[in-house]
């Protein structure tokens, strides 16, 4: 499908101008003809993605809010293209912003209200374009948006559960680097002068003395090492190689690996009940909330689980036979199936993960952090140690002579 914009003539023979979706210019002006516009320009419109995205980046919480807004609109009887208009006004985001107004030239120009959302990928994922074409099919439009409201801040929570876990670290990390580079610009000096030229040093003191020195008269050596460290650094965890290597391990890692296992079945239980509540078919349900899940595991789990659905065998045992499913998750889904009250149940084992993750959110924490205190304690114990040795040694020469 691609879009078209066009200039025309309506009924009342006054200038019109808007966008129109369909597979060729031929099947655009039959539609355009069918709703009473007499065509005097079409082309095909040029979609650049620089401009689609924008700059700025709109965060789970911009969508939620945005989600809220349009169905409290809705439920108000305000026409969906002026429920667009105003929102488009009033977001704070520019980027997101400048997605409404586009979605809402695009409805205004005939195009369906999922199809506009999807032009969007990067800022709407495919479980709001899913719930937005069910809310369009059912008539439950805002039915559909408060739940992906509801979905969108549960999400979010989830994600700054995980955050906290493995902020501290972050900032103790960065907190130890720069102490380190202080105390070789600043204090390592200071000690150096108080060390007579004749002391012979220790191995780990002379190394500490030689960066010292590099640090101070060849810096610039040191910020290009770095930066090409750094982005060495990126571009080795961006590869794909990397990227696979960590899909296929990071729920098996030690520490971190239940963590990250809880969340995506957490992520993956909430989508699926906010899709199958919505009304959308089990397959259909599926197929957005295993890629939305956040594990290539679990979405290819997911998509063989389909194959085996749509051959007549039930959700539960489609998704025990990948062995990534926990009992307790496949266990409920069985017991949903069977009574009709899947989306209940797949909402309970999805509190109940993302309760779990926030418990061992704050243990990671609470036994990172005193790890990361001693590391820390060790590395400048260790300096403050190898620069007193030159100075013990060379007043006890100086005492024995």
């Amino acid at each position: 499908m691609a879009s078209f914009t066009y200039d025309g003539l309506n009924r009342q023979g006054q200038n019109v101008h808007g966008e129109v979706v369909a597979d060729s210019s031929s099947e655009a002006m039959d539609k355009l003809r069918e709703a009473g516009v007499i065509v005097t320009d079409i082309k095909e419109k040029v979609i650049n993605e620089k401009k689609k995205t924008g700059k700025k980046k709109v965060k789970i919480e911009d969508v939620a809010i945005f989600a809220r807004q349009m169905a409290a609109m809705i439920s108000a009887g305000v026409p969906i293209t002026r429920v667009l208009s105003t929102l488009a006004k009033q977001t704070t985001n520019p980027t997101l912003a400048s997605a409404i107004e586009e979605i809402g030239s695009n409805v205004e120009g005939g195009m369906p209200l999922s199809e506009a959302f999807a032009q969007y990928p990067k800022i709407f994922n495919d479980l709001f374009v899913a719930m937005i074409a069910t809310g369009e099919v059912g008539g439950i439009l805002e039915q559909s948006l408060s739940s992906l409201a509801t979905q969108l801040q549960k999400q979010k929570a989830l994600n700054d559960n995980i955050k906290s876990a493995v902020s501290y670290p972050k900032n103790i990390g960065t907190f130890a680097i720069i102490l380190l580079f202080a105390m070789l610009a600043f204090m390592v000096p200071v000690f150096k002068n108080m060390i007579p030229a004749t002391t012979e040093l220790n191995g780990l003191t002379q190394f500490i003395f030689n960066a010292s020195d590099s640090l101070r008269t060849r810096w610039y050596l040191w910020i290009l090492v770095i930066a090409a460290a750094v982005t060495a650094i990126y571009f080795i965890v961006k590869s794909k190689p990397v990227h696979v290597f960590w899909e296929r391990h990071k729920l098996h890692f030690p520490m971190i690996g239940e963590l990250v296992l809880k969340q995506v079945i957490a992520r993956f239980c909430r989508t699926l009940a906010t899709l199958l509540a919505g009304g959308v078919t089990a397959v259909e349900a599926l197929q957005s909330a295993g890629p939305t899940s956040g594990s290539d595991l679990i979405a290819k789990a997911v998509e063989d689980a389909i194959q085996d659905i749509e051959e007549g065998k039930s959700i539960s045992d489609s998704l025990d036979k990948s062995g990534l499913f926990p009992p307790m998750v496949t266990g409920m889904i069985a017991i949903g199936e069977e009574a009709g009250t899947l989306p209940e149940l797949l909402d309970k084992v999805a509190e109940f993960y993302e309760e779990d993750v926030e418990t061992l959110s704050r243990n990671l924490k609470a036994m990172i952090e005193p790890i990361a205190l001693i590391v820390i304690g060790g590395i400048v114990g260790a300096m403050i140690i190898a620069l007193y040795l030159p100075i013990f040694t060379a007043s006890t020469s100086v005492e024995g002579y």
